[in-house]
């Protein structure tokens, strides 16, 4: 009973009623003979002088057929992937499943297997995201670091301080995009998650919507243990027998488990070694380096907007990048308007930054990652974990040049390479502590020079982008994982029943694309498992 509309356009200011209107019009049928419609996907034209909204819109009508037949070129049948998740297999589960890390690959991945009724046990090396929002409220006001729970550990991982976003460029031929998207909702998403072209959350709503998950895992029988870390694996004959846990001060724990899930994310560099020791294929990958840059959030919204748009358009958002001569790639990563860089530091004597956003971006505000891609040939080194010590090398002297604070400068003092004494007419939006000093001291000389001409070129593309009193801030270190956890293509390690996952393992690159690896897991445990319910106490 569905029909599709394409490239349906009204102007920003447009009504409900407005959009309803054009839809009748569109199918030229009478008001009575639209039963529903449905909003599949907005997104902004901004490309002309009256911004508009395109809408992609599914419509349930009467007499579908002779819809379809007089509105051919303007409608067609709708067709719309369904997720389904697949049937359970038979094989017999000696124990319930185990995920390391509760971000979004573990907590999808455990919500997934919770309802097919697989209990999963959930381990968390940090704090419940209520908890967990106070631990880091005190680091940013009083510089204590819980190195167990911070911005990159606890409930809801890395992503509960961040933007929020939800758009993935991953294909989902499967419909799993859609299907996280859904959960999202359920979990107490505004419904506008479901068809905006760049969805977001906010700090302050993924807290609630993380808790929400939490409980329903707990209702359907699963078990959630915080401040809980995987400290080793028990291995047997090249399959996984179970993981050894610690939790605070008390003593080694064994776990039994023969699917264990490693969802760790891309900061357990403590893991990561333990992965080493014990074998599991790794290799080094790619990933990007750089600084925050901060810009007024009103002179984004003029160059992407134009002058006087209507402010009834949310805060503007930009994606830039620039080739350079020696085929270095600089681009803006992780862009949050109306936003604040944060101290995301997981290590003491190490700094890093990342960009936060709340729900209603009105910070004064916009920052962006701008970044430039390192490879194991940059960082050097043939051991599986340099890139990781690349990392650190740059977190430590951040940590230093700031005096455990988070380094500032001037663009304008950045490409006359002198530290920064003062501010121009930018003041930063940044929570926790922050220090004028160089930036550009950070990196070795390749980099400073790519991050210099790659900000000058953008400067080409966005008005005010490369001017002098544009800040930076440094390290964006924690781009993404420095290392991949090799699979099979049933979703396994080299260790039977190692299953790694999401953003850590290098399968994803943010918190929707985690959220789909971690179902791709599920949908992998279950194809050969039936459930355990009958399993109780066996943990």
């Amino acid at each position: 009973m569905s029909v599709r509309i394409q490239q349906l356009k009204l102007p920003v200011t447009h009504t409900e009623q407005e959009l309803r209107d054009r839809i009748i019009r569109t199918l030229r049928i009478r008001p009575e003979e639209l039963i529903r419609y449905e909003i599949v996907r907005r997104s902004l034209d901004a490309r002309k002088e009256e911004l508009r909204y395109v809408y992609l819109i599914d419509a349930d009508v009467k007499r579908e057929a002779a819809v379809l037949k007089k509105c051919r070129g303007s409608a067609e049948k709708a067709k719309r992937v369904r997720y389904r998740f697949p049937e359970p297999g038979t094989g017999r589960l000696s124990h319930r499943p185990v995920i390391v890390g509760t971000g979004p690959a573990g907590l999808f991945c455990g919500l997934m297997l919770a309802r097919a009724g697989y209990a999963p046990v959930l381990l968390e090396r940090g704090q419940r995201a209520e908890e967990r929002v106070e631990t880091v409220d005190r680091f940013w006001r009083l510089g204590i670091l819980d190195p167990q729970s911070n911005v990159q550990f606890g409930e809801g991982g890395a992503g509960t301080f961040s933007d929020g976003k939800l758009n993935t460029l991953v294909k989902d031929p499967a419909g799993r995009n859609r299907k996280v998207l859904e959960l999202f909702v359920e979990a107490g998403a505004p419904k506008e998650i479901l068809y905006e072209q760049k969805p977001h959350l906010g700090t302050d709503l993924l807290v609630g919507i993380v808790r929400c998950m939490r409980e329903e895992i707990v209702r359907l029988g699963g078990d959630i243990r915080f401040g809980c870390r995987m400290t080793d694996l028990v291995l047997e004959s090249g399959a996984v027998r179970g993981i050894v846990t610690r939790s605070g001060g008390r003593e080694p724990e064994v776990l039994k488990a023969e699917q264990v899930v490693l969802a760790i994310g891309h900061s357990a560099r403590d893991t990561f070694a333990v992965l080493k020791e014990r074998g599991v294929p790794m290799q080094p990958k790619a990933f990007a380096v750089g600084v925050r840059v901060e810009h007024p959030q009103e002179m984004i919204n003029r160059s992407q907007y134009g002058e006087g748009y209507p402010r009834v358009l949310p805060p503007a958002s930009y994606k830039v990048t620039r080739r350079l001569e020696d085929g270095r790639g600089v681009y803006s990563f992780c862009m949050c308007p109306g936003g604040y860089v944060v101290n995301a530091s997981s290590e003491k004597g190490m700094l890093a930054v990342n960009g936060m956003s709340y729900q209603a971006r009105d910070g004064r505000n916009a920052n962006s990652a701008m970044i430039v891609t390192v490879t194991p040939a940059d960082y050097g080194g043939t051991d599986v974990l340099a890139g990781v010590e690349f990392q650190r090398k740059l977190e430590r002297a951040a940590y230093e040049l700031g005096g455990g604070r988070i380094p500032v400068q001037t663009f304008g003092d950045f490409c006359a390479d002198r530290a920064s004494v003062r501010l121009g007419d930018i003041s930063p939006c940044i929570k926790g502590a922050y220090e004028l000093t160089s930036v550009r001291a950070i990196f070795p000389p390749e980099l400073s020079r790519a991050l210099e001409e790659g900000l000058r070129g953008c400067g080409r593309l966005i008005p005010g982008f490369a001017g002098p009193d544009a800040v930076l801030s440094g390290v964006e270190s924690r781009t993404s994982s420095p290392v991949r956890i090799l699979r099979n293509e049933e979703l396994e390690s080299g260790i039977s029943g190692l299953y790694p996952c999401g953003e850590g393992a290098g399968y994803a690159g943010g918190i929707t694309s985690a959220a789909m690896d971690g179902l791709k897991i599920a949908e992998a445990i279950a194809k050969k498992y039936a459930p355990c319910y009958d399993i109780t106490n066996s943990v």
